[in-house]
């Protein structure tokens, strides 16, 4: 499967995957933190913390660590949950906590074949900030973590 990111508008990335499995299998292995340490993050490190409050103002937080000790993470507030339907969220990079939140709206859309059409779109402070972020590797890194959910997603079955 294909994972596609494109830019519509300013300020806009939109990322796009259909996975082989049916939406409450991805919300599942989406919002339960025993299922997002399988496959989230890039291989190479070490995924060290998974914090889910999935409530409408619960706090998340996902992070990685690097062999050199070197943390990566990421964390926000859920701002809407509707179950097996939609997850609205900010995120913040925590090693630029100054840095306006990222808006991210996700959905979780049944294919006619019984699969998930999963739509990440997230408003960027600005398109500075986004392209800058596209041009660090996100979209080499979003893509080997989908295919990693894919195979996750796989196995749970």
């Amino acid at each position: 499967m294909v994972t596609l990111l494109t830019t519509p508008a300013d300020r806009e990335l939109v990322i796009t995957r259909t996975f082989d499995a049916p939406p409450d299998r991805v919300w599942e292995a989406w919002t339960r933190p025993e299922h997002v340490r399988e496959w989230y993050g890039a291989a190479g490190l070490t995924t060290s913390v998974v914090d889910i409050d999935l409530r409408a103002g619960g706090a998340w937080r996902w992070g990685q660590t690097g062999p050199d000790g070197q943390e990566i993470v990421f964390s926000g507030r859920y701002e809407d949950v509707v179950p097996v339907e939609r997850l609205d969220y900010t995120e913040v990079f925590e090693q630029m906590p100054d840095a306006e939140p990222v808006r991210v709206t996700l959905t979780f859309d049944a294919t006619p074949d019984g699969g998930t059409a999963l739509t990440s779109t997230s408003f960027w402070p600005s398109n500075e900030i986004r392209d800058q972020a596209l041009a660090a590797g996100m979209e080499t890194g979003v893509r080997e973590q989908y295919d990693r959910l894919a195979e996750h997603l796989a196995g749970m079955r």
